[in-house]
């Protein structure tokens, strides 16, 4: 056996985990503990956490990891068995949903959670096609991955149709008002029904991300949504709004769906559920879940469980007791506005948007306004991580400044991230 303990670390990592495992910044940080908002290197250097929406109450949050420790202690089995916690939490789960939506599938993983609900409209459909965005990112298996790839290799995904993700800052067409561009993308939704109908594959599903994340949380057009929502149903199809990143008072209502104003068959939810542990759900009526059940015998070893229920219910309780809601709904805007206000006089930022505390800053090629710039966005990010701040670049391009932070985020962490941010831009312009 070879001995590899007195290499750096990252070497180890790239012998260990294999060459080409992901790692943020053009010097990875080796972060080794967290508290609140804040995450803390070997060296004992303080960051702030502007990107993490995992950790949604907080890094080492006290509640979380004293009801995770007595669960563990007490009783972690499978789902199997009945169990109060669990028949609670799920209660609890869909009573904060929409109206309909009855009953809950949990899963450990977003990605799961969406194999899950399309494989719950495709049994209740009897139909095989999906429609998703030409920029959308739902999970990593085989299947789910599909409807990433399907964009840009349609011939190996036939059961997928793409449609431009609809927004207001690189529209699809020039010169139309509001609702006129939300009817716009409507007729390549329109043509997407279509070619599923011809091909044989019919529609099942429509699944979208509520707020549109990782295409770089654009302005949607006019009620675009809704009306998207009502075409697929009309053609015999459902409506699967992934909440995974929306979701959880990310925006500062417990839904995207909320926010974006339409109403889903089926949610998916994930990463934050469990503020760290591996915990996920697929809600939707009574009706779908158990036809699901029923034409799968889905189960899940570590789904479903005590230890689930014990995390799932005390991150709802942070949530709940300390009023998150209502802080993201104001610190975010404050920031988004503070944020807008940067924006007037730099050219290099073409838009800023968002919902609550999940914020984009888009970045562009001075002197052409829809040109994206993946390379500042990149250093941009690079240098708040210098000064203390971290955030990453997402969107359709990877030129979008990505600001998702735990929910717990201060308005003295907002202050602070600003000031690093004007910091950055003075290095830029200088």
């Amino acid at each position: 056996m070879n001995s590899t303990s007195s290499l750096p670390l990252q070497a180890r990592r790239d012998q260990a985990l294999g060459a080409g495992a992901p790692l943020f910044y053009s010097e990875p940080l080796h972060i080794v503990r967290g508290d609140g908002v804040e995450l803390f290197d070997a060296d004992g250097r303080r960051y702030i956490d502007m990107y993490n929406n995992v950790p949604c109450v907080g890094h080492g949050n006290a509640r979380v990891a004293e009801a995770m420790a007595a669960q563990q202690a007490t009783l972690n089995v499978h789902s199997r068995y009945l169990h109060e916690g669990i028949v609670s939490f799920a209660e609890r789960l869909v009573g904060l949903h929409a109206d309909g939506i009855e009953s809950a599938v949990i899963s450990c993983s977003g990605t799961e959670a969406v194999e899950v609900a399309l494989r719950m409209a495709r049994l209740a459909t009897g139909r095989r096609g999906v429609i998703a965005t030409d920029a959308t990112y739902h999970g990593n298996t085989e299947a789910v991955i599909a409807l990433t790839l399907a964009a840009r290799r349609p011939d190996e995904h036939p059961d997928i149709a793409t449609i431009p993700f609809p927004q207001r800052f690189r529209p699809i067409t020039d010169g139309l008002d509001d609702d006129e561009l939300a009817d716009a993308y409507l007729e390549e939704l329109a043509a997407a029904i279509d070619h599923l109908e011809a091909s044989g594959q019919g529609v099942a599903a429509i699944i979208l991300c509520s707020i549109l994340a990782n295409e770089g949380l654009p302005d949607i057009p006019g009620d675009f949504m809704a009306e998207a929502a009502q075409m697929v149903r009309d053609a015999g199809g459902l409506v699967i709004s992934d909440e995974v990143q929306a979701g959880y008072c990310r925006t500062g209502r417990w839904w995207g769906y909320e926010v974006t104003r339409f109403e889903p068959d089926i949610a998916v939810m994930g990463k934050p559920m469990g503020n760290g542990l591996p915990l996920s759900a697929t809600v939707a009526s009574r009706e779908l879940v158990e036809g699901f059940r029923a034409g799968t015998r889905h189960f899940n070893t570590f789904a479903a469980s005590p230890l689930q229920a014990a995390v799932g219910h005390a991150v709802i309780d942070e949530i709940e007791d300390r009023g998150l809601a209502t802080s993201v709904t104001k610190i975010g805007a404050d920031l988004k506005a503070a944020l807008a206000e940067r924006a007037q006089g730099c050219p290099w930022i073409g838009d800023v948007r968002g919902h609550g505390l999940f914020i984009g800053v888009e970045m562009v090629v001075p002197g052409d306004d829809l040109a994206p710039d993946r390379a500042r966005a990149v250093e941009v990010t690079d240098r708040l991580k210098d000064r203390g701040i971290l955030a990453s670049n997402a969107g359709a391009f990877a030129n979008v400044l990505k600001l998702r932070p735990p929910l717990a985020l201060q308005q003295s962490h907002a202050d602070q991230f600003l000031a690093a941010f004007d910091a950055v831009l003075a290095d830029l312009d200088g």
